[in-house]
């Protein structure tokens, strides 16, 4: 028996395919936009979108066939869980460096419980492997690494040398068998939400506490069951972020070095996550072909991005890719259908060659590109990417979110793999979806509201041609309100999908804590072996910034200002924004105006952390508690 939702889907499926079917009607030709005011009927019409879409790309694809597919790899499961391994930064656990995994132990020493289980789980099928494939050299028992990683924990001094302000000892566990009952964060003790335990906050997103610890808590202290298709036709929640006293990290305020510990933890977090949920998570890789190596479409973003920096440096974002969303724009945003209505196919082909040849010569008419044109051009130019938008090995990560049970859990799952994404398919993605929601803000006139906009474009992230996909009937039916609500969440939350967890920030601004006192340790001995001064070398600066900066007051750096230093006194209330305010005051009109636009921002480097961005709301109370080595400097933001 089908239930409501099939029933809506296989409706919308006959209407798709008797449109279809008809060789003498358009698309363009449909009846005007009339809607009832039931639910039903909106969904039944926005299926109808997913599968006239479905169709469109399918007749595009025919017509080009000169485009080679790629073909994803299927590594067996040793394979899958050393390339995990890989991607984690956990790779000398195994092979010829695995006796000697001491450089790992400060990054095991940060995980919480769900973590370390899911490094513990692949490192156990890598070791399995191994063992049968008879490799000479020996293959750690999981055990042992983990004992060892306790038993550096217990030997570490008492001195008080660890940074007590990013202290997460998150492997101490009081609660109900073994389990996770509360973690801490500096000097304050976090619960995990639970439905029963923070019923007046269900919409906010918790980011101070890992999300597969989360899942686990709500699933011992709740009996309530997760209905997985309830919420489909539902409101979506208005979830929100709850203010962070020492500031929200959004992608791109960190340094890139601090970047790449982010995306290893955002890894296993995502693994740990969809481990606690029981859906399974297989990374995929693509076989290598030969790409264009120049050109628009059918291009690699990499590529595009290298020839776009020669005419435009600094571009994050292809230019043919903002010209055509420009070009849409100028159109004007309320034109009925839009991104819906097909251009012609033969015109659509004629203008992707004329495109080819002309656009960098700066010679190319874009005068003669009608709306709709330059919509299904922007649409084949994401289809035809040689690896999807969405990239070959997050693709059916991103699919398996519609598996999770709560809307959270998926946006919990989104904003990790949003952070896993390659910098130039984030980029791109970002603009993509800040585009697609400027079209639903004009959705009283254009009709096209967020599910139509998601049905729409989902086949064209997610049924990506270039990947060889061959689905059947049976599989697109499952897949169709899955992707769209997939891509749903993507344009409805996105402010919040560019945002760090913070318990992923702490984790590694512990990583650095502990690395740096290993140095620190290290440079002793050398010191020592090398009959140097300990004393001249121990305190190089300190004594000059103690005179220089009394207790409860920063320097702050402005070099490229005219006011290049000013000594600011620390209060409950002052604020990121209060600093720049202050060397506003002391600036001319015109630096002034540039501090005002956004143009330039205070950023905390050094200590525990190697660059960061802060947002205006931060407490530099809060921040200088937590990181009280820092280096407080005004500078340009990158572009």
């Amino acid at each position: 028996m089908l239930n409501k939702t099939s029933e809506k889907l296989f409706a919308g499926r006959r209407y798709g395919q008797y449109t279809m079917n008809q060789e003498t009607t358009r698309v363009t030709e449909r009846p005007p936009f009339d809607r009832s005011s039931s639910q039903d009927s909106l969904d039944e019409l926005s299926m109808e979108d997913y599968w006239i879409e479905l169709e469109n790309i399918k007749k595009s694809s025919e017509n080009r066939q000169d485009q080679e597919v790629v073909v994803v790899k299927e590594p067996d499961e040793g394979e899958l869980e050393e390339e995990w391994l890989k991607e984690a930064g956990l790779s000398n656990l195994f092979g010829e460096a695995a006796g000697d995994p001491q450089e790992s132990m400060v990054f095991l020493s940060t995980l919480t419980r769900t973590q370390a289980a899911a490094v513990q789980k692949r490192v156990e099928t890598v070791s399995q492997t191994l063992r049968k494939k008879n490799k000479q050299y020996q293959v750690p028992d999981v055990r042992d690494i983990f004992a060892q990683q306790r038993e550096s924990k217990e030997k570490e001094a008492p001195d008080g040398t660890e940074s007590q302000s990013v202290r997460t000892d998150e492997n101490k566990y009081p609660g109900k068998d073994g389990q996770a009952s509360n973690l801490i964060v500096g000097e304050k003790e976090l619960i995990p939400v639970g439905p029963e335990e923070a019923p007046a906050s269900e919409t906010d997103i918790n980011l101070e506490v890992s999300f597969a610890e989360q899942a686990v808590n709500q699933k011992e202290n709740s009996k309530e069951k997760t209905q997985r298709g309830k919420g489909d036709d539902a409101p979506l929640p208005s979830f929100r972020l709850p203010k962070d006293k020492t500031g929200t990290t959004r992608i791109g305020d960190l340094a890139p070095q601090d970047m790449k510990k982010v995306c290893h933890l955002a890894l296993i977090e995502l693994t740990a996550l969809y481990d606690v949920l029981g859906v399974e998570l297989k990374q995929q890789k693509a076989v290598k072909i030969k790409t264009k190596d120049s050109g628009l479409f059918c291009v690699p973003l990499t590529v595009l991005l290298e020839q776009d920096q020669k005419k435009v440096p600094g571009t994050r974002i292809p230019l043919i890719f903002q010209k055509l969303i420009s070009r849409i724009e100028e159109g004007g945003l309320e034109t009925e259908g839009l991104l819906r209505i097909p251009g012609a196919a033969m015109r659509i082909k004629n203008l992707c060659q004329e495109l080819e040849a002309k656009f960098y010569e700066g010679t190319f008419n874009w005068e003669s590109v009608k709306q709709h044109d330059a919509a299904s051009l922007l649409k084949l130019f994401i289809r035809e990417l040689p690896q999807p938008l969405l990239s070959v090995e997050y693709l059916k990560a991103f699919q398996a979110v519609q598996n999770l049970p709560t809307k959270k859990q998926q946006l919990q799952a989104l904003n990790l793999l949003v952070i896993l994404l390659p910098d130039a398919n984030r980029d791109t993605l970002k603009a993509l979806l800040e585009f697609l929601q400027r079209v639903v803000d004009n959705r009283e006139k254009n009709k096209m509201t967020i599910m139509n906009v998601a049905m729409v474009m989902a086949p064209n992230l997610f049924m990506s041609h270039t990947l060889g996909l061959k689905s059947s009937e049976q599989r697109e039916f499952a897949m169709a309100a899955g992707i769209a609500n997939i891509m749903h969440l993507l344009i409805r939350y996105q402010k919040l999908l560019w945002t760090i967890p913070k318990f992923i920030v702490n984790q590694v601004r512990k990583q650095n804590t502990e690395n740096h006192r290993k140095d620190k340790k290290a440079m002793k001995k050398l010191l020592k072996k090398m009959a140097y001064d300990r004393e001249k070398y121990e305190k190089p600066d300190k004594s000059v910034n103690d005179a220089d900066v009394p207790q409860g007051v920063i320097r702050v750096q402005a070099p490229h200002l005219s006011k290049v230093s000013m000594a600011i006194q620390l209060t409950e209330e002052l604020k990121a924004s209060d600093v720049l305010a202050r060397f506003l005051s002391q600036e001319s009109s015109g630096v002034a105006q540039t501090l005002k636009n956004g143009e330039v921002s205070l950023y905390e480097i050094g200590g525990n952390i190697g660059e960061r961005c802060l947002d205006d709301d931060t407490y530099m109370k809060d921040l200088y508690q937590l990181n009280p080595n820092a280096e407080w400097v005004i500078k340009s933001k990158p572009s």
